[in-house]
């Protein structure tokens, strides 16, 4: 059976759990925008080179380098317009990809530097979003995300449960793992707990098993953001047999969904490459598998590329895309009876035709 190509899987329902809103504006929306807010720091006015240049830290092997374009997309996101606009544009492109659910993180804290309060921020965010899928059918989540570097989280927590009903549908952290551990947010993760709501943890990309280890023991992670360095716990026995570390075990028993990001971990050095990423192995293991762009521009991706890539480097097929796509969607924030109708009346019909 041939391997389903790009634009094939571009034309089946899709599901998208982890992507940066700052991560994937469009280059001629990040110049529109400098001009508009008078952003003067881009390096260029012509849209592809400025594509090249937001890229440029893609292949550098190292997650500090790779966020350093983000300066600039973040840099113009800084009115209600902007925000808007990118929010817009972002549930366009997903649509044009074939995403039928998609949940999108932004930190509030990042967009603040012309006077609006982080309440003003989530707002435009979320008008653009409705704006947007007012007229396609695709259902978009929010998550807000606190920066693990910084000392807001739990404020970001209370903002995410304040605007929960609102599209809101979970909390996050991120940022530079080594040295920030999820441990020194556990007040924002008790505030989400304790007001039943949802929340993930970016663990285990650029840092091995103690950050996954303390998110989910520590900090009770729904789900884990990357999670990739989780194979530094499964070990591949001479004999070709694979033994899983407790962790690693407990990883899979719990069914904790991953949100990996494979072009990204290459770009961020947490994997040498898609044909060497450990979520071969991770899906062989029948771990909960999702496949994601983290930032649709920096690494040049979409979720179509990002399942092309893999199904071509592990002979992936339909069977294993749709499987990958029912994982997505069960371990999204959204309602429960809001994740069966994505299931049973858009996914499952999507493949019947493909999948015998």
């Amino acid at each position: 059976m041939a391997v389903p190509t790009h634009e094939e899987i571009r034309s089946v329902p899709k599901v998208l759990l982890h992507d940066h809103l700052d991560g994937g504006v469009r280059p001629q929306t990040v110049i529109d925008l400098a001009r508009q807010t008078g952003y003067d720091a881009l390096p260029t006015q012509d849209p592809q080179k400025l594509e090249r240049h937001l890229m440029r830290g893609a292949n550098r092997r190292n997650l500090d380098l790779y966020l350093e374009t983000f300066a600039h997309t973040v840099g113009v996101m800084q009115t209600p317009q902007a925000l808007s606009r990118v929010a817009r544009e972002c549930a366009e492109d997903l649509h044009a990809d074939g995403v039928v659910l998609a949940e999108i993180r932004f930190a509030p804290e990042l967009h603040t530097e012309r006077g609006m309060t982080q309440d003003e921020v989530v707002a435009a965010v979320v008008a653009g979003f409705k704006e947007a899928t007012a007229h396609l059918p695709i259902r978009i989540g929010v998550l807000l995300t606190a920066m693990r570097t910084a000392a807001h989280s739990l404020e970001i927590a209370e903002l995410a449960v304040r605007w929960r009903d609102d599209i809101v549908v979970g909390f996050d952290i991120a940022g530079e793992e080594a040295g920030n551990p999820p441990t020194r947010h556990l007040d924002a993760f008790h505030c989400i707990q304790r007001n039943n709501f949802h929340f993930t943890i970016h663990a285990g990309e650029g840092f091995g098993l103690p950050s996954i280890w303390e998110a989910v023991q520590y900090c009770g992670a729904e789900r884990l953001g990357h999670g990739v360095r989780i194979i530094d716990d499964i070990h591949t026995q001479p004999d070709g047999s694979v033994q899983l570390g407790r962790l690693a075990a407990y990883v899979r028993d719990r069914r904790l969904p991953l949100e990996l990001c494979p072009t990204s971990n290459v770009h961020t050095g947490a994997a040498e490459s898609i044909a060497t990423h450990p979520i071969g192995l991770l899906r062989d293991m029948q771990y909960r598998v999702t496949v994601n762009t983290d930032n649709r521009l920096m690494s040049n991706t979409s979720v179509s590329k990002e399942l092309a890539k893999c199904a071509e480097a592990f002979d992936w097929t339909w069977a294993d895309i749709r499987w990958l796509t029912i994982n997505a969607a069960k371990s999204s924030f959204i309602p429960f009876d809001e994740r069966l109708d994505i299931i049973n009346k858009i996914i499952k019909p999507g493949y019947v035709h493909l999948v015998e």
